[in-house]
C-alpha cells in the first residue's frame, strides 16, 4: 500500500508535524484518520505503512503509541449479566 493510500488527506502527516502535541490529540486525530479511509481498505495495512514511514525518524512522539496501539487485535468481549452470571453469583429468583 502506498502512503497516498493509507494516509489519503495527510493528517497522520500533519500530526507528526505538530510540535508538542498531546496524546489527546492524537488520538483525535487518528480517529479523522480512521473516518477517512476509502472503503475497502484495510486499516492494519494502512497503520504498518504509516508506522514504518513515521516512527522511524520520530522516537517518543505520541502519534507512534496511537497507531501501534491500533494495530493491537481488540480482546473478545467478555460477557457480563444474564441469568447465568446471577446463578453463578448466588443472585438468583428466591
Amino acid at each position: 500500500m502506498e502512503l497516498t493510500v493509507a494516509d489519503p488527506k495527510g493528517l497522520i502527516r500533519e500530526g507528526y508535524a505538530i510540535e508538542g502535541i498531546s496524546l489527546g490529540e492524537c488520538r483525535s486525530i487518528f480517529l479523522d484518520w480512521a473516518l477517512s479511509l476509502a472503503g475497502g481498505s484495510d486499516p492494519r495495512e494502512a497503520l504498518r505503512v504509516l508506522v514504518s514511514h513515521y516512527a522511524p525518524g520520530a522516537p517518543g512522539h505520541p502519534m507512534n503509541a496511537v497507531l501501534t496501539a491500533g494495530l493491537v487485535a481488540p480482546q473478545s468481549p467478555v460477557r457480563r449479566g444474564g441469568r447465568a452470571a446471577r446463578i453463578a453469583s448466588g443472585q438468583g429468583k428466591p
